[in-house]
């Protein structure tokens, strides 16, 4: 997720945890822990590929935030000894929040190693948009309120609580529209008789009322698009080659194979000039996407490996319109 959806979730568990003990020491640890996790970003990992793949590693395992919880709240106790006899209630805040911040990122698109370092697979569970006002606003709204309010009463807390009830009540709401989502996809697409070997679908960009579906078939895939509110409509799929010819003599280019196993066969390549280029399909829409990556050029027509190099990408916020318009009508004019 966001950095401010990270941070404002870990505030209000902080909150939550130990709010009421001490202030607004408990929310802005919170809010510290939550941001914790993602500074991996600022550790240079080797190239941008490897930036790419190996983020979300180490510092997203349940199992390493497990073991580190007790460590990071006695340095707490440490900064605040006045808070020493509650150490337990620190661990158990550190623990909650550590853990729920890898949780959030797994249940997006783009791919978590949670159980580093045993499993290095990039898993997700995508049920939310990377950034989603829904999900953020309540737990937002509510840490504000504990942040802001006075401390003799306890109204700030209450608001801190019900935000969180309602966060958490729109993640149930998530995973049921996601398994809606899926159960229909499936079957409108036998019902199309459109083949493929693996299909994966995700909410769009801030809403869990429109998903994206992306499909892969051999050398070429397919996207469409799937409303909550579609019912019988046909979905409308589009095509594209993967041009899996450009892959042959740079199979085992090291970018190439890292990519290949963390876009869990959801890729697609490319010439941009003289560049064959690797995008990631699972984020972003056609033809704007968001991870694409030179992995090699033409000499002769045959791919010669080059090092990874990230390709400058621009939104289009206009496409914002266009989802907005998808949500009520299957086939909105662009």
């Amino acid at each position: 997720m966001d950095s401010l959806t990270q941070l404002t979730f870990g505030a209000a568990c902080g909150e939550a945890v130990l709010g009421r003990k001490f202030g607004r020491k408990a929310l802005v640890w919170g809010a510290v822990l939550g941001t914790l996790p993602d500074l991996d970003v600022f550790i240079p990992l080797g190239g941008p590929v490897n930036d790419f793949v190996y983020h979300r590693g180490f510092s997203h395992s349940l199992i390493l935030l497990a073991l580190l919880s007790p460590i990071i709240a006695w340095l707490i106790t440490k900064i605040h000894p006045a808070t020493k006899p509650y150490y337990r209630r620190w661990v158990l805040l550190c623990f909650l929040v550590l853990e729920g911040s890898v949780l959030l990122d797994w249940l997006t698109i783009y791919g978590t190693q949670i159980l580093w370092p045993f499993d290095t697979t990039p898993m997700a569970f995508p049920i939310l948009f990377i950034i989603d006002p829904l999900f953020t606003l309540p737990v937002f709204l509510g840490a504000l309120a504990a942040l802001v309010l006075s401390r003799k009463s306890a109204l700030g807390h209450r608001i801190n609580s019900v935000g969180l009830f309602l966060s958490l009540a729109y993640l149930l709401w998530a995973l049921g529209a996601g398994e809606f989502v899926e159960r229909r996809v499936k079957e409108k697409l036998a019902r199309q008789e459109v083949s493929y070997s693996q299909f994966i679908s995700s909410p769009a960009p801030f809403t869990t009322l429109l998903w994206r579906v992306v499909g892969i078939e051999k050398d070429r895939y397919f996207e469409t698009y799937f409303s909550l509110f579609d019912q019988d409509t046909p979905l409308f799929v589009d095509f594209y080659p993967r041009n899996m010819a450009l892959m042959a003599g740079i199979k085992e280019h090291p970018p190439v194979v890292k990519l290949k196993k963390f876009t869990r066969g959801y890729y697609a390549f490319s010439t941009v000039g003289e560049d064959v280029v690797m995008t990631d399909l699972r984020m972003g829409s056609e033809p704007d996407y968001v991870f694409r990556f030179k992995v090699a050029r033409l000499n002769d027509r045959h791919p010669l490996p080059v090092d990874d190099e990230r390709l400058k990408t621009t939104r289009d916020w206009r496409g914002l319109a266009w989802i907005w318009k998808r949500i009520w009508n299957a086939r909105p004019q662009t």
